[in-house]
Order: C-alpha cells, then sequence, then structure tokens
C-alpha cells in the first residue's frame, strides 16, 4: 500500500522527516517515539496547513488501523505520507526486544519486584495480602492458576503471588496461565516479553474463542468472557489446580455495583471468591479485591511498564489506544464515580461498603439461593 511503511522503512529513511504521534495527548505525554510531535488523529485538519511539502511525514496511531485513512489522504493531495504499519503497538515491541537483548534485564525484573514491597507497600501490597486474608482466599495445599491476559492487572497479580510464594507462610503452589483465544502476533508477544522482564515463568494454551465470538451479533463480549472463563476453568483442572485468580479489581467491583442498579435494576456485587457451578471442586478468588485501579497504573508508569489494553479483535481496531471502555456502559459508569470522587473522595468507599452494610429489613423483595422474598410474607407477624 503507497501510504504505509515499516519501521524499518522509518528507520533506513536517513531524510529530515517528520514523525506524528496521532494518539491522545495523554498517551503522547507518557511515552512516544523519539522526536515524535503530537497532533491528535481529530485535529490533522485543523494543522494541514503546518505540513510539509518538502519532507516525509510518518503518522502513529496506535495499531497503525486508524492512521491509514489520514495518510492516504493526504498522500493523494500532494503530501509524501505514510501510516507506520502496527503503529505504537509496534514500535513497543521492538522497545521490549532491544531490552531483553541487553544485561539490564535482571535488573529491571528486581527493581520491578522491589517496588510492590517498597514504594507501593501501603497501597498494593498491604492490599493484596489483606484480600487475601480478609476473605480466606487461599489454603494450605491450594494450586492456584494465576489467569493473565496481559493487561496491567492480570500483570501485577502475577507479581504479587510470586512474591507472596516467595516470601509468605501459605503452603501453596501456583500455575501461571495465559490462554491464546486468537491474539494478533503483536499483542501476543508483548505478553510474552512482558512476562520475561517480570521473570513469570508463564503457561500458554490455545482456544478458538476470537473465532467463535467473532460471528455472534448479540452481547459478543458476554459470551467471550464466559467462554473465556470455562477454558481457562478446564485447563487449571487439567493442571492438577482447584482454584482460578482473575485480575479484578477494587474499581470494577464498585463499577459492578452501580452498573446493577443503573442499568440493571438489580442490586449485586462482585463477589471476593466463588464456587465454580460448572467445575466441581474449583474456585475463583479475586486476590486484587482492595487495590484500586489507580495505584495499578501508578505501579506501571512507575516501571515504565507497557502491557496490552484490550486484545480482543472486536475492539482493538475501533479505538485509536487499541480497545478502550470508551462507549461501553462500564466506562461511563467508571466516569461517573471519578465525577462523585472530584466531589466528595469517600464516594467509592462507600459504595464498596454498601454491599457490606445491607438492611434487609428495609428491603421490599430479595432473593436468596434463588428464592424470592417479599417484606410482605413476613409485614403481620
Amino acid at each position: 500500500m503507497g501510504a504505509e511503511r515499516t519501521f524499518e522503512e522509518l528507520f533506513a529513511d536517513d531524510r529530515d522527516k517528520l514523525v506524528l504521534d496521532v494518539r491522545t495527548t495523554e498517551e503522547y505525554n507518557r511515552d512516544t517515539f523519539p522526536g515524535a510531535y503530537n497532533i491528535p488523529l481529530e485535529e490533522l485538519e485543523a494543522h494541514e496547513e503546518e505540513f510539509p511539502k518538502d519532507k516525509p511525514i510518518y503518522l502513529m496511531c496506535y495499531t497503525g488501523r486508524k492512521s491509514i485513512d489520514a495518510a492516504e489522504h493526504y498522500h493523494n493531495n500532494g503530501y509524501e505520507m505514510y501510516s507506520l504499519e502496527g503503529g505504537y503497538n509496534t514500535y513497543l515491541g521492538i522497545k521490549l526486544k532491544e531490552l531483553m537483548d541487553t544485561d539490564m534485564l535482571a535488573q529491571r525484573t528486581k527493581d520491578i519486584e522491589r517496588s510492590l514491597i517498597k514504594t507501593f507497600r501501603k497501597e498494593v501490597w498491604c492490599r493484596f495480602t489483606k484480600a487475601i486474608n480478609e476473605y480466606e482466599l487461599i489454603k494450605d495445599g491450594d494450586k492456584i492458576a494465576v489467569c493473565i491476559s496481559g493487561g496491567k492487572d492480570s500483570m501485577i497479580m502475577a507479581k504479587l503471588f510470586q512474591e507472596l510464594l516467595r516470601h509468605g507462610k501459605h503452603n501453596f503452589e501456583l500455575e501461571y496461565l495465559v490462554m491464546d483465544p486468537g491474539y494478533n502476533e503483536a499483542n501476543y508477544q508483548r505478553i510474552v516479553d512482558n512476562a520475561r522482564l517480570l521473570g513469570i515463568p508463564i503457561t500458554v494454551f490455545k482456544s478458538d474463542i476470537f473465532d467463535t465470538v467473532d460471528v455472534i451479533a448479540n452481547n459478543p463480549c458476554y459470551m467471550c468472557a464466559r467462554m473465556r472463563r470455562g477454558h481457562l476453568y478446564a485447563k487449571a483442572k487439567e493442571l492438577g489446580c482447584n482454584k482460578i485468580a482473575l485480575g479484578h479489581h477494587y474499581d470494577d467491583v464498585i463499577e459492578t455495583i452501580l452498573m446493577g442498579m443503573l442499568y440493571g435494576g438489580q442490586m449485586q456485587s462482585m463477589m471476593p471468591k466463588l464456587h465454580s457451578t460448572n467445575f466441581e471442586g474449583m474456585e475463583l478468588i479475586r486476590p486484587l479485591y482492595l487495590i484500586r485501579e489507580r495505584d495499578i497504573i501508578r505501579w506501571r508508569d512507575h516501571n515504565n511498564l507497557y502491557f496490552i489494553n484490550c486484545a480482543c479483535r472486536l475492539t482493538e481496531s475501533c479505538a485509536s489506544c487499541g480497545g478502550t471502555e470508551q462507549g461501553s456502559k462500564r466506562g461511563e459508569i467508571k466516569r461517573l464515580i471519578a465525577d462523585l470522587e472530584k466531589i466528595d473522595p469517600v464516594i467509592a468507599n462507600n459504595i464498596f461498603r454498601s454491599s457490606e452494610n445491607v438492611n434487609i429489613d428495609t428491603l421490599i423483595e430479595y432473593k436468596q439461593k434463588g428464592v424470592r422474598h417479599n417484606f410482605l410474607d413476613s409485614y403481620d407477624e
């Protein structure tokens, strides 16, 4: 394609050139290609008069899918403009590969581990161990499949479990389980590289979930989540595990509570642990239950780590950042909670505690083990 170039071609182009990062300003400020300027994709037209016609211009979005149309448009209008194939996602892969080839790897791994115990001890490590103790998530003799999707939450969970196994008192075993439901090559390689960087010995198995849900018109995300969990349970049981650990955090919990009320007309919470109904003897645990997402992000950024955001085929091409919660109900609730916390910082804690302070005597109806109870049943007693 005439308006597309690889990073190798960019590196080989020794002319005076311009690299434009067309992702959001927030993403650009966190990290970008050396020497790149930032103009968000939707603002390109407003800056068109500033584009030089005597030098090549390279556009970099997150995956290369968004920038290609803009590059072709300007290419056809007299500009030597190219979209960088694979976008920032590919550039990150190049950076990680360079790191893997250096002697710095072992020290980087140690620094990342130390940050969990030292720098983020209060916000992350102590809340992790508190959840394990308060909700009795681990018992002696457990063999836990730590399920890694490749995102920040599952990756920090894997490191926390690894540190707990090294320094804790529990007699348990771990399997670091990665399911490949059909990742593209760049996302899969990012997971493998990050696991190596973090010193996590992963076990990878494949499934065809993305191929299956790709043809589902209604609610494919719900079906994908159910299928992924079923495959994880099955593989974990095959490996002799009795528990799977998922990376849902505190913010997932309070968002679930509000989503149920506002969009589902029901009061329910995301539980810290659950017995599987389909896999006898298996249990699901959520050890990040008390950890705020913002603290996970702070740990990630402190260590200059770059994880995949969303690897789903259905979302990776619909947002410049490679798959976000923009436009989703959960995204709306996340923004609502953030706005409420600006007014009163205890709002999030109150939402979380509301599921622990339920007064059944003041409820019109409630369900327990599938049986519906109404206040009129005992009103005249």
